[in-house]
């Protein structure tokens, strides 16, 4: 493989950024600098670029615990987005599995599988997700039957899908959804007159955030994690 080629795949760069990478002198391979991209490279090579080892590699899962305050995009003119909070390269080849709102925190999915986040975000695949919800006001006794039958959201016409709420005290919840309508927790609570104060995400399927995880740190997902979201053979 010519070692323009490899940057490209593993940099996420143009054969002629690549060039100009290589011109730079901030490539090495076996450790030596290298300015031809002709040159002819194993897969298994020991290329770095900026000191950074290179690998070709398959699609990358990771889960992050999504800090309050980043949007999920890779650009946006007026917050920061969660991207520059990964040190990896071609992490602009990435993308998010199921958004989180600037001010909601917690699991947060990303991949460059587009097959996997279709698993994950499809409602066919009926993907339950569950959040733990900070209330402005005191949690009612009947809201949980509400949501368990069905409430109708404002510019909605179907009622959201059965939904369970565990009480944790009177303004803190637990609440499971199966769907992923815009906003729909806020909506949810909204239509019974109360309001969000905190909303953070526990879990996807039965994927849970890593409690080891603080705020801002992400890890790869393990292969039987992987596998949550992969056709049962």
């Amino acid at each position: 493989m010519r070692l323009d080629k490899f940057l490209c795949d593993t940099v996420g760069v143009t054969r002629k950024q690549a060039t100009y990478l290589l011109k730079e002198k901030r490539v090495t391979v076996e450790g030596e600098i290298v300015k031809s991209g002709a040159l002819k490279i194993a897969e298994d090579a020991n290329v770095e670029f900026d000191g950074m080892a290179l690998r070709l590699s398959g699609p990358r899962y990771y889960m992050m615990n999504k800090p309050e305050g980043y949007v999920c995009s890779h650009e946006d003119a007026h917050n920061p987005t969660v991207f520059i909070l990964f040190d990896e390269v071609g992490a602009e080849k990435l993308h998010i599995a199921g958004r989180l709102d600037c001010d909601t925190t917690g699991l947060l999915l990303l991949t460059d599988d587009g097959q996997w986040s279709h698993r994950v975000t499809s409602p066919k695949h009926k993907c339950d997700k569950t959040y733990r919800v900070w209330l402005e006001d005191a949690v009612s006794d009947e809201t949980a039957d509400l949501f368990a039958e069905g409430v109708q959201l404002r510019g909605e016409k179907a009622e959201t899908l059965p939904a369970q709420m565990e009480k944790v005290d009177e303004k803190e919840v637990l609440l499971t959804i199966h769907e992923g309508k815009y906003h729909q927790v806020k909506r949810m609570f909204a239509s019974v007159g109360n309001k969000v104060v905190g909303l953070h995400r526990e879990s996807v399927g039965e994927l849970v955030l890593d409690e080891a995880l603080e705020p801002g740190e992400y890890r790869s997902l393990t292969e039987d994690e992987i596998a949550l979201f992969m056709p049962k053979k």
